[in-house]
Order: C-alpha cells, then structure tokens, then sequence
C-alpha cells in the first residue's frame, strides 16, 4: 500500500467518526446533541379569529416533531424551542369578473416563529411564515374553511419544520 492510500483511508476514517449528525428519511439533520423540543402556545393576535387556530398550529408543530424526529417533546423548555404569534387570517378576491364580483378569493395565514436552539445558538431564527388556499366565492368561506385552514397549517408547519432542521 502506497502512502497516498493509507492517507486517504485514515482520512476518511478521521472524518466518519469525527462529524456525527442523525440523518433522517425526512431530511432532517438533527445533531445528537439536541434531546428535546418543546412548542409554545401560539396566540392568536390576527384581526379576524378563526376560534382553533391557535390550538391546531401548536398541536400540528408538536405532532410534526413526534412523527418526524427522534426528539422527545417535553413541555418545558426543550433544547429546541418553537414559540409563536398568528398574526394574520384573512380573505380578499383574487379574481373579479366582468359585473365586478369576485369569483375567486384568497384565505391567507400569517405566523410569526421564534426557535432557540441550546445547542447551536447559530441556527437560532425568527421568521413571519405565510401561505394561502384559493376557494370559489360564490359558495362562500363558511363551508371551506376548515378544510383550508387544515391545509394552510400543514403547509406552514412544513416551512417550519424545514427552516429548523433541513436546512434550506
């Protein structure tokens, strides 16, 4: 064995062994350091209520850290921290036709997330996730709305998930 060989087998030896990170099917990479998460009660401070809102945001973030990770969620201060403010819910056309109507109209959902990181303070962030659902506003939002709140909340709580343990 030439010395080049036996530099490149230690090498990579000293680098699987020395950088350890968890891997998961999601994407995930989540250090073995961090044990816990814990989610905060999100208040509901958008103008317009819708009356679960705040307890189907908490409750979709918790269910997402116990399905995804290995993290076990305490309800405490965990290592990993996610707390938060909705700070909008509302409607408005997206598409007008000729006699001035809407025939389209827009439920958007603003959250505010603050996520503390004890291990790494680095990847600490705060950031306003925002998405929306189109629905035909001739039948009204009554009769849709709770389905599209139930989209809206999976979409942002993947952001979430993503902006703190994926990375992008």
């Amino acid at each position: 064995m030439s010395i080049r060989n036996i530099f490149i087998i230690v090498f990579a030896f000293l680098v699987a062994t020395g950088c350890t990170m968890n891997y998961s099917f999601t994407g995930a990479s989540i250090p073995p350091q961090l044990e816990t998460v814990s989610v905060q009660f999100f208040e509901n401070r958008a103008e317009i209520i819708y009356p679960t809102l705040s307890q189907d945001m908490t409750e979709s973030l918790k269910d997402m850290f116990q399905s995804r990770t290995r993290l076990q969620l305490i309800n405490d201060i965990g290592d990993a921290d996610f707390e938060g403010t909705i700070t909008q819910y509302r409607t408005q056309p997206v598409s007008v036709q000729a006699d001035e109507r809407a025939n389209l109209e827009r439920l958007t959902i603003s959250v505010r997330v603050a996520y503390t990181n004890t291990v790494d303070p680095e990847l600490d962030f705060e950031a306003t996730f925002t998405r929306h659902e189109d629905y035909d506003a001739r039948q009204g939002l009554q009769p849709v709305e709770a389905e599209l709140v139930k989209k809206i909340i999976a979409q942002i709580t993947e952001d979430v998930f993503n902006r703190a343990f994926v990375n992008w």
